[in-house]
């Protein structure tokens, strides 16, 4: 059997685990990578994926970083199924066509930059809306604790993972030449006691465990604190007329954060003239999802909901479906409160809120979730003084609240009280799912604890598994991380500095207004590589 990670290794983002075994081709998830312009462009590379020989899919959850590259998948041939839970396939249904919009969206914005600077060659949408809306007849619906057999000698069992709704742990079981191997794949694992969604599970034991480890460096701060650190922000920007703007991924994060506006408005916490706006349409769709799936609700949120109470409404919630009234908000001067997505600020409409608060100092920005590297987001929580939005660079004059008890992953100590019942059968361990640093401490913990030393893989490496161990490692280097020959740029940056003092010669001796045309270019040129050593 062989598995190749083809994302989430090393990083948080395109979660994707191509299996071989039983003669079949087949992934873990499907996700897109989220960062900077080198990790998205991993995106367009369709080759490793090889659609039209992926034989299934098994879905651990909806989120765009597991799921969004399924309509490229299907785009590309895949002609499979897609196994996953029922809330899983009723939110993979909206949120696909939504990442499909966005794409075609941002195309079009490139389309029309490229068209007024005379450049040809755009690049296209990632996929289309109706390449997304091709998914949903590949679904086929698993209930948790209930096995399927995707193929002869594979068995598959989804269980709770209390991440977001419909989110599961998947249990492998794959049978060849006579002997059974067990993989778990713990997909994203959600904290004890979270909102709304029931508490994870840990699996029977295995093999091997594939683990996340998003927060294997740190526990979350005390989540008893949580309402108390928003709704300081929420008086904070009502004493300076300002906005307080929450990035939230439209699935999960959104209603958590209706149900904790709910909770503070409930305890008078909340200023009763304050404007909430939901502005996103697939988190207004996601909403009531969430109501038709009641079953996966924990007890206190289903106890809530058969007293007549709603914790997805608010008196003053407004839902914001068309662009003009997104648009509209920007045109409220007195003090609200907007929750928009992308969580990560990397797409989507809370792009324009940024653009038209973040440079005022009565803004709060509320981060409720992780923020991946090379995401705006994760510019701004880690001190970043400037934004670049839409091609403009904007001074980040709001105050930044990180209120990380939120978060729907699990943190340190929960991580390794999951793996501790599967520990004690000595099982493989492979760490996915989190950026480097997270992973080695998060790896020398597991072997403090459990006396087991877990593999680390890289993006594109190859694992082969065989007898219940670790057989063979292959890595792809190369293609993995594309060697940056830094002394041809300095070098190039360098020759082009010498011929432009060259050709500039005495620059007082030129007309006037030819100087300050060169100034103005000179100016900006200083600005750039100011901001570049900045980021050294």
């Amino acid at each position: 059997m062989k598995v190749q990670f083809l994302g989430a290794a090393q990083t948080v983002t395109g979660s994707c685990y191509m299996i071989e075994a039983c003669g079949k081709r087949f992934c873990v998830d499907c996700g897109m990578h989220q960062g900077n312009k080198a990790i998205d462009a991993r995106n367009r590379d369709p080759e490793p994926y090889r659609a039209a020989n992926v034989d299934f899919v098994l879905l651990t959850h909806a989120h765009i970083d597991h799921s969004g590259l399924i309509p490229l998948l299907v785009k590309e041939g895949f002609k499979g199924e897609i196994y996953c839970t029922p809330a899983t396939g009723e939110l993979i249904g909206i949120m696909l066509e939504d990442s499909a919009h966005i794409q075609e969206m941002e195309a079009l914005f490139e389309q029309r930059k490229y068209a007024r600077r005379g450049l040809k060659n755009p690049p296209q949408a990632l996929y289309t809306i109706e390449d997304a809306q091709a998914v949903p007849k590949h679904l086929r619906p698993v209930a948790l604790h209930m096995s399927v057999e995707p193929a002869p000698g594979i068995k598959a069992t989804f269980y709770e993972a209390g991440h977001i709704l419909g989110s599961g742990t998947l249990r492998l079981e794959i049978t060849e030449d006579g002997k059974t191997t067990s993989i778990v794949f713990s997909g994203d694992i959600g904290r004890p006691n979270t909102l709304i969604v029931r508490p994870a599970e840990t699996p029977p034991p295995a093999d091997y465990v594939f683990m996340e480890t998003t927060y294997g460096d740190r526990d979350h701060k005390d989540a008893s604190t949580s309402l108390d650190e928003l709704a300081s922000a929420i008086a904070y920007s009502y004493a300076k007329g300002g906005k307080v703007i929450i990035p939230a991924f439209a699935v999960e994060r959104t209603q958590e954060m209706l149900f904790c506006l709910h909770s503070l408005a409930s305890k008078g916490a909340l200023p009763d003239d304050m404007p909430i706006y939901v502005d996103s349409p697939l988190a207004i769709r996601a909403t009531e999802i969430f109501r038709r799936h009641k079953e996966l609700m924990d007890d206190a949120t289903q106890r809530m909901l058969a007293s007549g109470e709603d914790p997805f409404e608010l008196p003053n919630l407004h839902y914001t479906l068309s662009r003009e009234e997104s648009e509209a908000i920007n045109d409220v001067k007195k003090p609200a409160i907007v929750i928009s997505a992308s969580g990560m600020c990397n797409a989507g409409r809370i792009k324009h809120h940024l653009k038209h608060n973040i440079w005022r100092p009565g803004t709060s920005l509320v981060f409720v979730g992780f923020q991946a590297v090379g995401t705006p987001g994760r510019a701004i929580v880690d001190g970043a003084k400037k934004l670049t939005l839409f091609g403009e660079d904007m001074e980040i004059k709001a105050k930044i609240f990180c209120i990380n008890s939120f978060s729907a992953h699990a943190g340190q100590s929960q991580l390794l009280d999951w793996l501790k019942p599967l520990a004690a059968s000595k099982p493989n361990v492979v760490l996915v799912h989190g950026e480097e640093k997270a992973q080695q401490i998060f790896a020398g913990l597991v072997k403090e604890r459990f006396g087991i030393e877990p593999v680390i893989p890289s993006y594109l490496e190859e694992m082969t598994l065989k007898g219940g161990a670790v057989q063979a490692l292959v890595q792809h280097e190369p293609e993995a991380h594309p060697r940056i020959d830094w002394n041809f740029l300095t070098g190039e940056v360098e020759r082009k500095w010498e011929m432009f003092k060259q050709r500039l010669g005495d620059g007082k001796d030129r007309p006037w207004v030819d100087q300050t045309n060169l100034e103005e270019a000179l100016a900006k040129m200083d600005y750039y590589l100011t901001r570049l050593i900045s980021k050294l």
